[in-house]
């Protein structure tokens, strides 16, 4: 693990995040949890020996008080919310804009803000950014969509920004997975929740986990940059036509 020791994990008391989690632990490194529920993350710890912090990352000022001076040599941004994801933008409450956008993306900024000069210092690191095939195309809606775009460039501006400090930089950018993000993207509607989760065999927290800790274990000079993990019964793209709409 190229003699990283502590990981920093966003969101992790369920789904991608508790599966990241648990990956990284396995592998040895020493992993701060970082979510809102409690008993999800003792449970968590209980497991895997995690440390834990409750708290909500959006709180700028309690992120930087827990990050700021403290050694972290992998990064996961990993915390999302699926909040206004089966609306069209302009039926999209204001208060939905504003969470969903500091949930994924402002959060990831600020991270990277904390984390990135310890790393830089110490000559060695890697931020690992947990984006979505919605921000590679515009498949879905446009607010998730224009929230994982801005995590993409964010990530793609990273590799330039850190171009001979020896920090590396992953994006994962998963397709439909088996979480809970299903849940608040249709909240109560059951039938458009259940065509989701029954579309295709989706993937599985396990298995974007595999791709993370895949990137980080890679040699010191091998970066990763983007993978890109899709359900095979998934395929990204197509065009709309008038004509489908009659």
């Amino acid at each position: 693990m190229n003699g990283y020791e502590t990981a920093f994990v966003t969101g992790a008391s369920s789904g991608i995040g508790e599966a990241v989690v648990r990956a990284l632990s396995a592998a040895g490194l020493t992993v701060h949890a970082l979510a809102r529920r409690a008993d999800r993350l003792a449970a968590l710890a209980a497991q895997t020996g995690c440390e834990t912090h409750v708290l909500d990352a959006t709180d700028t000022g309690a992120l930087t008080r827990l990050l700021e001076g403290r050694p972290i040599d992998v990064l996961v941004n990993n915390v999302a919310t699926g909040l206004g994801f089966a609306e069209p933008v302009a039926e999209v409450d204001p208060a939905v804009i504003d969470r969903a956008v500091a949930t994924n993306l402002t959060v990831s900024l600020h991270a990277c803000r904390l984390v990135l000069p310890g790393m830089i210092a110490r000559g060695r690191g890697h931020v690992v950014t947990i984006g979505s095939i919605s921000g590679l195309y515009p498949i879905r809606q446009a607010l998730y969509g224009a929230t994982k775009a801005g995590q993409h460039l964010l990530h793609q501006t990273l590799r330039v920004e850190l171009h001979g400090t020896g920090v590396r930089a992953t994006e994962v950018c998963p397709g439909s997975t088996r979480t809970e993000f299903a849940d608040r993207a249709y909240g109560d509607d059951a039938a458009a929740r259940t065509a989701f989760l029954e579309s295709c065999r989706l993937l599985d927290p396990e298995d974007v986990a595999d791709a993370v800790l895949y990137a980080v274990a890679r040699p010191a000079h091998v970066n990763i940059g983007t993978i890109e993990l899709t359900p095979t019964g998934e395929v990204p793209g197509g065009i709309l036509h008038e004509a489908d709409e009659r």
